[in-house]
């Protein structure tokens, strides 16, 4: 028995699906663009570049790099559900509400952690879009897992969730459905397997720009008046 769950725990799991809003930096074509002079160029970079990108996992329905790039290389940084240079693990949020909060604490977390931007605001842009995931879920809002929710949800302390992880992938788990830290009535998707994620035809790629500063992070969805998202930086310290 592990402090945090019983391996019986695992029984019975089955498959679920769901919508996930998922976000990153766009960071892309900025850089590339900057090396080509013509659209016809700049196709070819890009065509170069996926060629050089290590293989996708087998069964992959998509080729979409927000879908695709978590599981093609292995991160030094740990994440929730996945330590240092493990397997990759795509992270999304059922409300897009989550997803941008999750965008603007990693945001702030980058910019209070760096002393030479102390004081300052940091402006970004993001790409967000909607996948869909199906496979074996562990849904940690559930009764048993939901009453060892301290463990789940902590701030800081990764700890328990990659030992819980670790167990899951051993257990042919697709993806883990959590309570997300940062909101408090958000959920949250931790996708281990690349075959479990198609992308939703319904969700076109949106374009969200995010100002954070020490006292937390406002994202506003670019190009539409009156849609966007306040967080305090005081509910994730």
């Amino acid at each position: 028995m592990s402090a945090a769950w019983q391996a019986a725990w695992f029984e019975g799991l089955r498959k679920r699906s769901r919508l996930l809003w998922r976000g990153v930096e766009a960071q892309h074509l900025i850089a590339t663009l900057r090396l080509t002079e013509s659209a016809a160029d700049h196709r070819v970079l890009e065509e170069l570049i996926e060629e050089s990108k290590p293989g996708l996992p087998p069964h992959t329905h998509t080729r979409h790099y927000l879908l695709t790039t978590p599981f093609r290389y292995r991160s030094p940084i740990a994440s929730r559900f996945r330590r240092a240079l493990d397997p990759g693990a795509w992270y999304g949020a059922e409300e897009l509400r989550t997803a941008c909060a999750e965008a603007g604490y990693w945001r702030w977390r980058f910019l209070t952690d760096s002393d030479g931007l102390a004081g300052q605001a940091l402006h970004t842009t993001h790409s967000f879009i909607r996948a869909q995931v199906r496979g074996r879920c562990l849904d940690l809002t559930r009764v048993p897992w939901s009453g060892a929710q301290q463990h789940w949800r902590h701030r800081r302390d990764y700890g328990p969730c990659h030992e819980l992880a670790a167990a899951a992938r051993t257990q042919r788990v697709a993806w883990i459905r959590y309570q997300s830290a940062r909101v408090e009535s958000g959920v949250c998707g931790a996708v281990f397997e690349a075959a479990a994620l198609t992308l939703s035809r319904t969700s076109p790629m949106q374009t969200w720009v995010c100002r954070c500063t020490a006292a937390g992070a406002r994202l506003q969805r670019s190009g539409v008046a009156g849609e966007s998202f306040e967080f305090d930086a005081g509910n994730w310290t």
